[in-house]
């Protein structure tokens, strides 16, 4: 991705809290990104989407700003959804632990680096531990310093995936001592961008997409390389929901078939890959194929990097700060 025709440096935050079945707080939210603490609009930031999932009682706000001021943005909307978004009455079939859940910050264009956003993430997290007192944030990439230890692996660590298992007392945060039963738990910190995919396929038996889930995910033998899935029964169907995660080419002899399913873009020179949402729908209709269902439909929650970066460009141009409504909130 180019450095940006307005001269600025983007930057973006998928923001994902833990509501979607009041839309009222979902957009009390994003209005509140427009905004920094003092009070001062920040005519440089735009929320391009809203997606909302009911079943999953999640919601996923994609800000974008120039990295400089981006942080300011994401605090307050951050701040407005601790005050709006109690997790001891939280219910929904994704797994989550925070009224915030993740706060991942990426670079749009070329110029930024992963570093700085990583700079930017732990700013964030710092400014939340005095506007919030009792949150609690845990780190991963390139905010985690200096492991750097991937949102896979931190999410593991603190049992992410299996809230129902979660022991408050044996989890101690990067920021914040106790975990609030209010707020939960925050995942804060930056990474190349992950793209969101969701794919549907038509079947009610939830074993079935989780035999597809494992197969596509880039930790098993055959599985596509940044893919990480789970599957969720999801209005009456199966959705197989993948994080696409951004990967360098490092080993071209081995990736030359991979990269005709690939599409890529550029950090400080350096080029990431990842996998297309047609590629990825592809390879899940052929697994779905074999057990006997198909697929109906595929959902990305936002978008690819490359347009992200051309909305965000257009949006702030033209000073739209709530351009999801020019898309509407997309909702499922």
């Amino acid at each position: 991705m180019a450095s940006s025709r307005l001269g600025l440096r983007l930057a973006v935050c998928l923001l994902n809290v833990s509501e979607a079945r009041q839309q009222d707080i979902v957009e009390r939210i994003a209005k509140a990104g427009l905004w920094d603490k003092a009070g001062q609009k920040q005519t440089q930031t735009t929320v391009l989407n809203i997606f909302s999932d009911y079943d999953y009682n999640r919601s996923v706000l994609t800000l974008a700003a120039p990295v400089e001021t981006l942080g300011n943005s994401v605090v307050t909307a951050c701040t407005e959804a601790y005050d709006l978004i109690d997790m001891e009455h939280h219910d929904g079939i994704h797994p989550c632990l925070g009224s915030v859940d993740l706060v991942p910050i990426y670079p749009l264009s070329e110029s930024v680096s992963l570093e700085e956003c990583g700079r930017v993430a732990r700013d964030i997290a710092e400014k939340l531990s005095q506007d919030v007192p009792d949150c609690s944030i845990f780190y991963f990439g390139y905010a985690d310093q200096p492991l750097k230890r991937n949102l896979v692996q931190r999410r593991k660590e603190v049992n992410w995936y299996k809230r129902s298992n979660l022991n408050v007392n044996e989890i101690k945060p990067d920021v914040g001592a106790v975990i609030s039963p209010r707020y939960g738990l925050t995942g804060i910190g930056a990474s190349p961008y992950v793209m969101n995919c969701n794919v549907t396929i038509d079947t009610q038996d939830l074993t079935i997409g989780q035999q597809i889930a494992n197969a596509i995910r880039a930790a098993n033998v055959g599985g596509l390389r940044g893919v990480q899935a789970m599957a969720f029964p999801h209005e009456g169907t199966v959705e197989i929901a993948c994080n696409v995660e951004s990967f360098t080419d490092e080993t071209s002899s081995s990736l030359a078939a991979e990269r005709k399913e690939c599409m890529s873009y550029f950090i400080q020179g350096k080029e990431y890959l990842y996998f297309s949402p047609r590629s990825i729908e592809r390879q899940i209709k052929k697994m779905a194929t074999s057990h006997g269902v198909t697929t109906v439909g595929t959902a990305l929650v936002g978008f690819t990097p490359q347009l992200c970066k051309s909305l965000a460009e257009q949006a702030i141009l033209e000073g739209c700060g709530e351009f999801w409504k020019r898309r509407q909130t997309i909702t499922m």
